[in-house]
C-alpha cells in the first residue's frame, strides 16, 4: 500500500496521510510531504525505553502519561512522530494527539536525522506551543533541555557525559546520562 502513496505527487492531506494506516515504516507528515525513515537503531530503542522508564513514575504522579512514537498533530499539514511525549491525559485509541495535550516532546539524535532533530523538528515544536524540548545525542553522550519562550526554544540545561537533571516540571524526574546512555 505504501509505494502508491508516493507516486500522485501532490501535497497529501491529513485524512489522507491517516489513510495509510499502520505500518512498518515511520512515515511522518511535514507540511504536506511524507518524510519516511526505517526503524531505529536497537540503542535509540534503548535509550527511549530508558528515559521512559525513568520519567514514569512522576508523569504518574503528574497524572500525566509518558508515550512512546506517537503522531502528533501540530498543524493539519504537520504530523511528527517524536521519539517520546509526555501528555495530558488522552483518548488512548486516537491515531493522533493535538499537540495542546502534549507537554514535553522527545528526541533521540540518530547519525541520519540530526538536522531534523536540531533545526526542523525544534521549529514544528515550537509553531505547536509544546512548553518542553529535550534533545538526547547518544553519539556525544549530552542531553539538552529546551524551554518555550514567545515562539522559540531556550536552552535550559545541558547535561554531559557524568551529569544529571533534575526535572522538575512538566515531571518530578532525575535523569542520569550514565544510566540513561550505554557504553557501547
Amino acid at each position: 500500500m505504501t509505494t502508491a502513496i508516493f507516486s500522485d505527487g501532490r501535497p497529501m492531506a491529513e485524512a489522507e496521510f491517516l489513510a495509510i494506516g499502520e505500518t512498518p515504516e515511520r512515515i511522518e507528515l511535514f507540511d504536506g510531504s511524507l518524510h519516511v525513515t526505517p526503524a531505529a537503531t536497537p540503542l535509540h530503542q534503548l535509550v527511549s525505553r530508558r528515559l521512559a522508564n525513568t520519567m514514569d513514575a512522576g508523569a504518574e504522579a503528574a497524572g500525566l502519561l509518558v508515550l512512546e512514537a506517537v503522531n502528533v498533530r501540530i498543524n493539519p499539514s504537520r504530523i511528527p512522530i517524536p521519539d517520546l511525549v509526555i501528555s495530558s491525559v488522552i483518548n488512548l485509541e486516537e491515531l493522533v494527539i493535538d499537540a495542546s495535550a502534549i507537554r514535553l516532546v522527545c528526541e533521540i539524535i540518530s547519525p541520519s536525522n540530526a538536522s531534523t532533530d536540531r533545526v526542523l523538528k525544534m521549529h514544528y515544536y515550537a509553531a505547536g506551543r509544546i512548553p518542553w524540548y529535550l534533545l538526547v545525542d547518544p553519539s556525544a553522550r549530552t542531553l539538552q533541555l529546551f524551554r518555550l519562550v514567545g515562539d522559540t526554544y531556550v536552552e535550559e540545561f545541558v547535561a554531559k557525559d557524568g551529569d544529571v537533571l533534575h526535572l522538575s516540571k512538566p515531571v518530578v524526574a532525575t535523569i542520569d546520562l550514565a544510566e540513561l546512555l550505554p557504553r557501547v
